[in-house]
């Protein structure tokens, strides 16, 4: 059945988003390039992107809702549906999920009593595996309204959403203090963040990146082989310089008896 018009924000709701929006607007050459960070204001508003909220982007941008719809369904930081105070992302990509990620996933939907991209009922904690937290240096990490949580385990993890719903003060582990999902949304849509010595805690990268940082510009000194060759053991104690290296392996493209048989070229 078609849907009725999305209804409009209330009288003094509108004119503060509209006062933040037209200033949102002026940071752009075009106007239609602000629609991302209005997409991230109207969702400090309600917890998730309404049909008002579309609605009302479009209107001020000069765009339909289709093409606002067509974005705010592209990026999964944009809610659909009314969340949680706090948005719990586990990592489940590869390198997360073989170190644990999708064990506290398991752990917290069981926990939780919820499913993905589900809500408690007391809406403090809306549960959603991520694909990837782009923390692999400290994996398993799990986020909530987009601040770190690293090296994770089921319990700590336990943890950390029991201290959110029992409103216990909860600390990343890098990273600015934790605020509410709505609180995070406005940042996002590009205001500053007000709460004293908030920006001066965000800070850089963690020691994980730093090392791998340093490894890669050869600033670390040597380092044992964390892999050995095949068949034999690493060794901790044999000089980077000295320690064999793997021999390169045949594949189908560099030997003809592969059973996958040489690589051929496209279209043959």
């Amino acid at each position: 059945m078609p849907q009725l018009p999305a209804p409009a924000y209330p009288a003094e709701v509108r004119a503060r988003l509209e006062a933040d929006a037209k200033e949102v607007i002026a940071r752009y050459p075009g106007s239609r390039s602000a629609l991302l960070p209005l997409l991230h204001l109207v969702q400090s508003e309600e917890g998730y992107v309404s049909r008002t909220g579309m609605a009302f982007c479009a209107e001020l941008l000069g765009l339909t809702t289709a093409e606002v719809t067509a974005v705010a369904t592209f990026y999964t930081m944009y809610r659909r549906k009314p969340s949680g105070d706090y948005q719990v992302g586990v990592c489940t990509n590869t390198l997360c999920a073989v170190m644990g990620g999708d064990a506290i996933f398991d752990r917290l939907k069981e926990h939780l009593g919820v499913g993905n991209d589900e809500t408690t009922e007391d809406g403090k904690v809306t549960l959603e595996h991520i694909e990837c937290n782009a923390a692999c240096d400290f994996a398993p990490v799990v986020m909530v309204n987009w601040e770190f949580f690293d090296n994770q385990t089921p319990e700590s993890a336990t943890r950390l959403v029991d201290d959110l719903i029992a409103g216990r003060t909860v600390e990343p582990t890098r990273g600015a203090p934790l605020c509410s999902y709505k609180e995070t949304a406005r940042i996002l849509a590009g205001f500053p963040d007000e709460r004293p010595g908030a920006v001066a805690a965000s800070g850089g990268a963690g020691p994980a990146s730093l090392i791998g940082l340093k490894l890669a510009k050869g600033e670390a000194g040597p380092q044992p082989r964390v892999v050995g060759p095949r068949g034999e053991s690493p060794s901790d104690e044999a000089p980077r310089d000295e320690v064999p290296r793997d021999e390169p392996q045949q594949t189908s493209a560099s030997d003809p008896d592969h059973p996958a048989g040489p690589a051929a070229e496209e279209g043959e």
